[in-house]
């Protein structure tokens, strides 16, 4: 694993044979409530244009995302957690459109396999690279906090980072904190609603238990988020 963690998603990501693509504030928090919620798949796509497009081949689908944290218009959902978690979701399909999350991880479909998570699943997601480095002989993994100057993603990549590696060097309250205090977190705490729904920093730091992580299918013609039953975090779940 390189000795930090990577930022950003304009920039070329070392090859390795896993990457993990982290977005706190909001959009892989958003995916994993989604998932929660009984959504089947989530399509990923760096345009609006594109997003746009797939609808008009298959209205079913759903649009969700932001623009510079605005929620676009057109679009079914923003780009919040609190709100996701309010909408009916059961079967179906999204299709996510960000400015940090979503492009971060089109960018680094080269790995083996590629994995997304905010903090609400980080552990689960540490927990379930770790096992797949045990199990099949992997050696080299990219932690990428997509905010490219934030402290939040950052606080988050470390911490997955220091649990993949079983250091147990960062406390989760801390972790929390910087969170909370980090630059993408202010314009929650100053917006008294709108884009800026100031219960999603709530549900952006808090462990939502679920025995699944969020993979990517890059295969597809369309990459999408897939989720993926642990069996290594159901087993955690025994003891």
């Amino acid at each position: 694993m390189p000795a930090a963690p990577l930022q950003g998603a304009d920039q070329p990501y070392l090859d390795a044979d896993i990457n993990i693509v982290i977005d706190v504030i909001r959009a892989f928090t958003v995916a994993h409530i989604a998932f929660l919620r009984g959504v089947r798949e989530i399509l990923l796509v760096n345009t609006v244009e594109e997003a746009m497009a797939l609808r008009a081949r298959d209205p079913d689908l759903l649009l969700a995302g932001e623009i510079k944290g605005l929620g676009i218009p057109g679009f079914d959902l923003d780009n919040s957690p609190y709100r996701v978690a309010q909408a009916e979701l059961e079967g179906r399909c999204l299709v996510q459109k960000t400015t940090n999350g979503v492009k971060a991880t089109l960018a680094a479909l080269e790995a083996r396999q590629v994995f997304v998570t905010g903090y609400s699943n980080a552990v689960n997601t540490a927990v379930h690279v770790r096992h797949l480095l045990v199990r099949k002989g992997l050696r080299t993994v990219n932690v990428i906090a997509s905010h490219a100057r934030d402290d939040d993603d950052l606080a988050c990549a470390e911490y997955i980072r220091d649990q993949i590696l079983g250091l147990d060097q960062l406390r989760a309250e801390d972790v929390v904190e910087r969170i909370r205090r980090s630059r993408p977190a202010a314009k929650f705490l100053a917006e008294p609603a709108g884009d800026f729904e100031p219960r999603d920093l709530d549900v952006c730091v808090r462990v939502v238990p679920s025995g699944f992580v969020m993979e990517v299918d890059r295969l597809g013609k369309v990459p999408s988020i897939r989720r993926e039953v642990s069996m290594q975090i159901e087993a955690l779940k025994l003891l």
